[in-house]
């Protein structure tokens, strides 16, 4: 088993859970199986914080298979840290990063690999459908995609996620990228590398419900936008010319009716109109300061991005080399 454990792997499966107990077992039976298209492989379970006994099942899997292994975070994360822990632990000379809930079907793993050994380095997996998803959700979805191909500095391919195949050379590439507020379908289009959609069907979640909140959504898609564009903060300078340009143009008007017609009296409702409009447009301009402003502060902070609490089998990267790893960017 010890010869199982320290061999590298062709493929590392990277699985990010939180609160996933009632899938781990289910999921495993049937990537297991899938796995047989590569000559050797481990699975990476990233514990993130965890309150149900997603840990525990984890433990029971190591010990039936060494190649199933984990690591647990001291608290909650977030997934897209997860990921990024997962990638930093995963040995293979590829992985695949999947969801633990089946929505991601284990068996179109074949094809990704088939793929990878036609010599594509980023292969991700695109839905042939949202028909699982709420109508809102879809609307969301569509008009996020939209809104980030017209601003954002990298194209994202539509109905792509997480769900995909790395190649080393791309796992490395995203290893070095450390930003605190993470958008790892960002970050995937941005390294590039040689890329290929596969399409598969999304089923239904086996078990428990998303993590996901439309207020968790909702910070993932301003996190997303943020990060690959500054075309909020840009927006705010046409947004004061354009006060300025109407402001000049109403001290105008009021000159010439002055001139011609003589003094009126102001109105009141008009005046408080007025005052309450732009100080709304300038605690907007200072909000999407502050998101930005914020930002900077998070990365100029240096703190590793996550701290591991506990390692299970061979899999896992342990807080001693986290810190290591940090430290030595600097």
């Amino acid at each position: 088993m010890s010869n199982v454990a320290e061999e590298t792997p062709e493929l590392s499966v990277i699985i990010p859970v939180f609160n996933e107990g009632d899938n781990l077992r289910a999921l495993v039976a049937r990537l297991v199986p899938a796995l047989a298209c590569v000559n050797s492989f481990e699975i990476i379970f990233v514990d993130d914080g965890s309150s149900d006994n997603t840990l525990d099942v984890a433990r029971e899997l190591n010990a039936a298979d060494p190649r199933v292994t984990a690591l647990s975070f001291s608290r909650n994360f977030g997934k897209e840290i997860a990921i990024a822990a997962g990638v930093d632990a995963a040995r293979g000379r590829g992985a695949v990063i999947m969801d633990a809930d089946l929505q991601h079907p284990p068996e179109a793993i074949a094809l990704f690999v088939e793929k990878w050994r036609e010599g594509f380095q980023n292969i991700f997996g695109v839905r042939n459908s949202r028909d699982t998803d709420s109508p809102a959700r879809k609307w969301l979805t569509s008009h996020f995609y939209r809104l980030f191909r017209t601003f954002g500095e990298i194209g994202l391919p539509e109905g792509a996620g997480d769900f995909r195949l790395l190649d080393r050379v791309a796992l490395d590439a995203l290893k070095t990228l450390r930003e605190q507020a993470r958008f790892s379908k960002g970050l995937y289009a941005w390294i590039g590398f040689k890329s290929i959609g596969v399409p598969f069907d999304v089923a239904e979640r086996h078990a428990g419900e998303s993590k996901f909140s439309y207020r968790k959504l909702t910070r993932f898609a301003l996190d997303g936008l943020v990060s690959f564009t500054t075309v909020p903060l840009k927006v705010w300078t046409y947004i004061g010319m354009a006060v300025a340009a109407f402001a000049l143009a109403n001290a105008l008007y009021y000159v010439l009716e002055t001139l011609i017609w003589g003094v009126s009296a102001p109105g009141f409702a008009t005046l408080v109109v007025s005052i309450t409009f732009f100080a709304g447009v300038q605690l907007i301009s200072l909000g999407v300061l502050g998101e930005y402003i914020g930002r900077v502060f998070a990365e100029v902070k240096g703190r590793p991005l996550y701290l591991v609490q506990e390692r299970i089998g061979a899999g896992g990267l342990d807080a001693g080399r986290a810190a290591k790893a940090e430290k030595a960017k600097f």
